[in-house]
């Protein structure tokens, strides 16, 4: 069976993870009724948003209410999740993590976003992680990666080159850079011979008023779902045999010579 997945656009309140954890849950619902879905995923930091001076405040303590929320949806609706992400405090940082749920409520992964934001101070905020997105779900050989994250080519490559033929983006990105959202995006499907899915958030905060466009993109670069700017969600099957027919087509991977990339 081809999986099924589902971006869900939110608008995400700012600074308020009661009313985030609240809407969430009702997306969900939708999203399963009308999407009938394999796999739902969440946009970066949907807990809080980019509250980053409050995080000491409402960051989420080690993801307990996160991992508890986010494992019972997926044993209630049996989808499997890639849970956008959240500010993660530990007990002398905060990170921005995200959470891979399988269908029966079982944790997979975290990943913590690697490249910080310093445009939007990210940095004085947050700490970087430093594992790589590595993980299986629903049977799709994927990799998880972090909104800045995609501006840095050589960090998905070192997932595709492992076998990821999935990419799973998570973002708040800004509404003027859509077109370098769009732009990348379709550049890391095409590079990389892989599916990209690309949940992005709606909506503003006090300080941002963000592109939305949450993207679905096959290994041939071509768009096969787009949101708009609101609040939504977008779906699309995934056909791994897709990934395997291009990477046999064009054989970049079998053509790459990294002796000389140093």
């Amino acid at each position: 069976m081809k999986p099924i997945i589902a971006c869900i656009q939110l608008d995400i309140k700012f600074g308020d993870p009661d009313f985030n954890y609240e809407q969430v849950e009702e997306k969900v619902a939708l999203a399963v009724e009308q999407e009938k879905p394999n796999i739902i995923v969440l946009p970066e930091l949907w807990t809080t948003g980019y509250d980053l001076t409050h995080l000491d405040e409402i960051a989420d303590h080690d993801g307990e209410r996160t991992k508890t929320f986010l494992s019972n949806l997926a044993k209630k609706y049996n989808v499997h999740f890639v849970g956008g992400s959240i500010a993660k405090k530990s007990k002398d940082s905060v990170t921005n993590t995200m959470y891979i749920v399988d269908n029966n409520g079982e944790f997979i992964h975290e990943y913590s976003k690697l490249h910080l934001f310093k445009l939007m101070d990210e940095h004085h905020f947050l700490v970087s992680g430093t594992e790589k997105g590595l993980f299986e779900i629903g049977g799709l050989k994927s990799a998880g990666v972090i909104c800045y994250d995609i501006r840095f080519p050589e960090w998905i490559r070192a997932h595709t080159t492992k076998g990821a033929e999935v990419l799973f983006v998570v973002a708040e990105w800004p509404m003027p850079r859509l077109h370098h959202w769009k732009t990348l995006l379709l550049s890391r499907a095409i590079e990389n011979q892989c599916y990209v899915v690309a949940c992005n958030r709606a909506g503003s905060d006090p300080n941002n008023e963000f592109a939305g466009h949450s993207l679905i993109i096959d290994p041939w670069g071509e768009i096969v779902a787009e949101a708009n700017e609101k609040a939504g969600m977008i779906s699309a099957e995934i056909d791994a045999e897709v990934v395997k027919k291009v990477r046999s087509q064009i054989p970049i991977f079998d053509d790459r010579l990294p002796q000389f990339y140093q």
